[in-house]
């Protein structure tokens, strides 16, 4: 299977399950379609304001996880899970990217810009589909068309002192 028939999975099943999952109370944070351990896996990240547990991800398996299979989006056998996004949650729309201002995040882009692809900083703003990113005291604009993958850095800061 090639890249675009995996976006095109990825897209359909995005499409199918958002409005139940926000109906269920959940946010749609990512979609990803792998092949791993030897098997296709469906992986389906969701949230909710108070976090999700192992309760939540069950529920919504019993709830999309037949839906998925009646529609024939996928047509081969596959494995699916539900999970919470984690500690180093993806940032992929706009309202993304608006929530994680301040926070420490990790950009990889499609294309080099200033011959780099990979950019840790902290987000400082979004507008007009550009990221500001400090890095090093220098802030860099990056186009959200052009980021393959960004997520949060997870920061411990439990030992650091002021």
């Amino acid at each position: 299977m090639n890249i675009e028939d995996k976006k095109v999975i990825i897209s359909k099943v995005e499409k199918l399950i958002e409005p139940m999952l926000e109906d269920m109370g959940y946010e749609l944070v990512d979609v990803e379609y792998q092949f791993k351990y030897g098997r296709w896996v469906l992986i389906i990240y969701i949230d909710k304001p108070d976090g999700v547990g192992i309760n939540d991800c069950v529920r919504v398996n019993n709830e999309i996880g037949d839906i998925i299979s009646l529609k024939d989006i996928i047509t081969h056998a596959f494995v699916l899970e539900i999970s919470s996004p984690g500690l180093n949650r993806p940032l992929k729309k706009e309202k993304d990217f608006i929530w994680a201002i301040g926070k420490k995040i990790k950009v990889k882009m499609e294309r080099p810009i200033n011959k780099r692809k990979n950019f840790t900083g902290y987000l400082k703003g979004y507008r007009d589909g550009l990221i500001q990113l400090e890095i090093e005291h220098d802030i860099i604009e990056l186009p959200t068309g052009d980021i393959q993958k960004a997520n949060l850095v997870y920061e411990n800061n439990l030992f650091k002192t002021k």
